[in-house]
C-alpha cells in the first residue's frame, strides 16, 4: 500500500512546479505548440539561463516534454489536461476577487456614512 505522505508529497511537488509566474507564462505560451528554447525566450523576453531552469522544473514535473533536433530544443505540453488545472484556479480567484469586491464595497458604504456622521457632529447648532 502507498504511504498517504509520498503521495501528497507528489501533488505538492506539482503544484510547486506551478507556483512561478514565469513558469506559468510559459505554459500559456505554450498553448499555441511546440516552441524552441529561443523562441520562448524571445517571446517572453527572458534570459536564457533563468529560462532553462523554469523548464527543468516543469520538465521535472511531468508538465512539459522536450525533443531536441541537432542543436534546437524545442518544448510542448506533455498533458492538455493541465489548461482543466488552470482554469479551475482562475474561477477560484475570480470568486475570491468577487468576495473582496463585496467586501470594499461594504467598507467604502461603511467610511461614507462614518463620514457624513463625522460632518454632522462637527457642524454647529
Amino acid at each position: 500500500m502507498i504511504d498517504d505522505s509520498f503521495v501528497f508529497k507528489i501533488k505538492s511537488d506539482f503544484l510547486r512546479a506551478l507556483g512561478h509566474p514565469s513558469r506559468l507564462r510559459i505554459i500559456e505560451h505554450l498553448k499555441q505548440g511546440e516552441k524552441s528554447v529561443t523562441q520562448i525566450g524571445q517571446k517572453l523576453d527572458m534570459e536564457q539561463s533563468g529560462l532553462s531552469k523554469h523548464l527543468a522544473i516543469l520538465k521535472q514535473a511531468g508538465i512539459v516534454h522536450a525533443r531536441q533536433e541537432k542543436v534546437t530544443v524545442y518544448y510542448s505540453i506533455r498533458d492538455q489536461d493541465i489548461y482543466d488545472v488552470l482554469i479551475r484556479i482562475s474561477s477560484i480567484l475570480k470568486k475570491r476577487m468577487r468576495e473582496s469586491e463585496q467586501i470594499f464595497s461594504q467598507l467604502e458604504k461603511e467610511e461614507a456614512n462614518g463620514l457624513k456622521l463625522i460632518k454632522n457632529l462637527k457642524e454647529p447648532k
